[in-house]
């Protein structure tokens, strides 16, 4: 079939849609570099009579975060009608709205997406690399959040549950932001923390939430859900898990996932956040990419003769281009300060840049739950060096790439190491040659600018961009004194 002829029939069928739901608004949106949902609300009518699929919408690209300067502002907006979505909960007619993702590109005539385009631009072309070696890549991003019924920063208490250094101590803790959870408001029930993995009810008191999520997710947006459950902290802390799929619509689904989470949690009354680690001494929410790379309809990851894993020659090259790239990796991956609140010792998120099997102390793990060539399919890895507030499109993009890299240069990613590398001494890791993942965003940036492959993925202008932006970042932190500070000096 002619792309033209496909993309024709997807647009009927978008337009049939929303005259079928009787749509009154289109949420016409697109992402920012920092991974940021953005829209503008089109009238049902304006989006058919003007043919917005085909023809697009134009709006201010200077006041979008990294996209352009004023003196060249104009951009265009082309929605793709395959990702064209009834939002539920706006069931008065009034208030009856879709949804839609598309591409940004640069006015006065232009179809190309522009070079600010994380979607359209970064993920894409990534698409477009790996098929001009063959290949396909899908991915499966298990993304961890939090849910909470208040978040009041002004508001300090002190913490009752742990002291400093995670042990017993006479001296309890430091004054730290108390995000209230559902565990903690009302049921009676206290989930203590890192105890909370698998809970049901009614110590979980999530399940209704993830309910609606999740039937949401599968029913209006074309997911299909595979598990949910309640995640290892305390407060809140949830985790739904959607099927594989391509690089683009994949990265569409983590954004889709993001809106419908914080919405079904507004309209119960609750706050929804993919920040990372929002709980002071307990657990942080990750977001473990699981990838397969495909040639011809068959998993090249895959092989029957391999003792350790089942994993081929290819695998282990993509590995290895993985952990050649792993700390420059870091900065779009968990691209937030926060981030590196969550890649410390002790909380299941790694640090340390080896691979091995099942092992998730290890920054990439092969799992091994099935065994044999009817399970080929399963084969993958999991790269567990994400977090949820990465922007998915350029976050998966650089994964791809990097693995790519290792591929053609061959990268040999060393040995596996099966054992629990949080326990390690200092010296067994220096005899192994094990490196650390940056510690702060400031190491990672500084990793970044020096890496030619993520340079190349995301485009001079998105890199350029992408650096001084979170540098920025980290010089307000730098600047900022925390109630922390104040708490440990002022009797200095």
């Amino acid at each position: 079939m002619d792309p033209s002829d496909d993309l024709e029939e997807a647009i009927r069928e978008a337009i049939e849609k929303i005259k079928v739901n009787k749509v009154r608004w289109v949420h016409s949106t697109f992402v920012d570099i920092r991974g940021l949902m953005q829209d503008m609300v089109i009238p049902s009518r304006e989006f058919i009579e003007k043919n917005a699929f085909i023809h697009g919408l134009g709006f201010d690209g200077s006041s979008i975060r990294g996209f352009k300067s004023i003196e060249e502002s104009d951009m265009v907006l082309i929605p793709d009608p395959r990702t064209l979505a009834i939002i539920p909960w706006t069931t008065e007619e009034s208030q009856r709205s879709a949804i839609v993702i598309g591409d940004v590109c640069e006015a006065f005539g232009s179809k190309e997406p522009s070079e600010v385009d994380p979607r359209g631009y970064v993920a894409k072309r990534a698409v477009k690399n790996a098929a001009e070696m063959g290949y396909t890549c899908l991915f499966a991003p298990e993304l961890e959040h939090f849910v909470f019924s208040s978040i009041n920063p002004t508001k300090l208490v002190w913490d009752l549950w742990v002291s400093p250094n995670g042990g017993k101590s006479d001296s309890w803790g430091a004054p730290r932001v108390v995000p209230e959870s559902p565990e903690i408001s009302g049921n009676g029930y206290i989930l203590r923390p890192k105890e909370a993995y698998f809970r049901p009810p009614p110590e979980d008191t999530t399940i209704d939430y993830r309910n609606e999520v999740s039937a949401i997710l599968e029913d209006h947006f074309g997911f299909k859900v595979e598990k949910h459950h309640h995640e290892v902290a305390t407060a809140g802390q949830i985790e739904i898990n959607f099927q594989y799929g391509p690089l683009v619509e994949t990265s569409d689904r983590v954004m889709y996932y993001k809106f419908v989470a914080k919405n079904v949690a507004k309209k119960r009354g609750l706050i929804a956040t993919f920040m990372p680690k929002p709980i002071y001494m307990d657990n942080a929410s990750g977001m473990h990419v699981h990838m397969s790379l495909w040639k011809n309809g068959v998993n090249v990851m895959y092989d029957e003769n391999d003792k350790y894993a089942e994993l081929s020659q290819t695998a282990r090259y993509f590995i290895g281009g993985l952990l050649e790239h792993a700390r420059a990796l870091t900065a779009v991956c968990c691209p937030t300060v926060n981030s590196y609140k969550r890649l410390v010792p002790g909380f299941e998120a790694p640090i340390y840049i080896v691979w091995s099997r099942r092992n998730r102390s290890a920054l990439i793990r092969i799992p091994v739950y099935h065994k044999g060539p009817q399970y080929a399919a399963y084969k993958r890895i999991e790269y567990r060096g994400a977090d949820p507030s990465c922007n998915p499109y350029l976050a998966l993009s650089c994964l791809l790439m990097a693995g790519l890299d290792g591929i053609r240069k061959k990268i040999d990613p060393g040995d596996p190491v099966d054992e629990d590398v949080y326990k390690l001494s200092p010296e067994r890791r220096r005899a192994l040659g094990i490196l650390e993942l940056p510690s702060t965003l400031k190491e990672a940036l500084e990793e970044m600018k020096s890496d030619e492959v993520i340079h190349r993925t995301l485009g001079s202008h998105i890199f350029d961009t992408f650096i001084e932006y979170k540098m920025n970042d980290w010089l307000q932190y730098c600047l900022y004194i925390t109630p922390w500070e104040i708490m440990k000096y002022l009797d200095y």
